[in-house]
């Protein structure tokens, strides 16, 4: 009897097993293995490239929205022309001297106790005429001091046939001066690159007969390139 009451209950047992387990079969929602992990979602991401490797800002880089951006291509700039030249340099003017110039010596009316000194060049190049002529009268032993307001803001360069000027003050006209003499031969001797250097070959132009008289007043211009700007000192 115990033994049949016994196979009663496992057979009702049994039949509510089988009817949750139908259920469940119906309802979607089984009893799951419990051996078995439940897989969970996951994002993918995109390693980020360390900053030693892929520099942001540079041509070539990613952007934000991930596109590669074409490397940027520097033009060559144009070279400077401002002070380049493709002729060359003009040589430097020979210096006006003795040999390649023909000097002459001519007092004038105004202003008083004055000589033009003229310069015109007989050469077949341009030459230049530096400083101021270093005069010489006779054996004189001393050297007449320029006038400094008379240096021009540019050197005279004579081309061929050209003519340059200084001015020449022989005496005081208020009679001021001293050791008074007739000068009867005037030699001019020209400068070099560096004041008071030999430009090469003196001239010696012809004077009056009667000679020019002069004092310690003596002075002369700087070369100019006009008579008229010699004339004013």
């Amino acid at each position: 009897m115990r033994t049949f009451r016994h196979a009663r209950l496992l057979a009702a047992a049994g039949a509510t097993l089988a009817t949750l387990a139908l259920t469940a079969c119906e309802s979607g929602t089984g009893t799951q293995d419990e051996g078995a992990s439940k897989p969970t979602a996951s994002t993918t991401t995109t390693p980020q490239t360390p900053n030693a490797e892929q520099p942001t800002g540079t041509a070539g880089s990613t952007g934000s929205t991930g596109t590669q951006q074409p490397a940027r291509t520097e033009q060559p700039s144009a070279p400077d022309r401002s002070t380049a030249s493709d002729e060359p340099a003009a040589p430097a003017p020979a210096v006006c001297n003795g040999s390649n110039t023909k000097v002459t010596a001519q007092p004038v009316a105004r202003p008083l106790n004055h000589m033009l000194l003229t310069v015109t060049n007989t050469g077949s190049k341009p030459c230049a005429l530096l400083y101021y002529p270093v005069l010489r009268f006779d054996e004189m032993q001393w050297v007449p001091q320029p006038m400094a307001d008379s240096k021009p803001q540019a050197v005279p360069t004579l081309d061929p046939g050209g003519s340059g000027y200084a001015g020449v003050l022989l005496s005081a006209a208020d009679g001021s001066g001293e050791g008074g003499t007739t000068g009867k031969k005037l030699t001019v001797a020209f400068q070099g690159a560096t004041p008071n250097s030999s430009g090469g070959a003196s001239a010696t132009p012809t004077l009056p007969a009667k000679g020019l008289y002069y004092d310690s007043t003596l002075a002369v211009t700087y070369w100019q390139a006009e008579a008229e700007d010699a004339l004013r000192y």
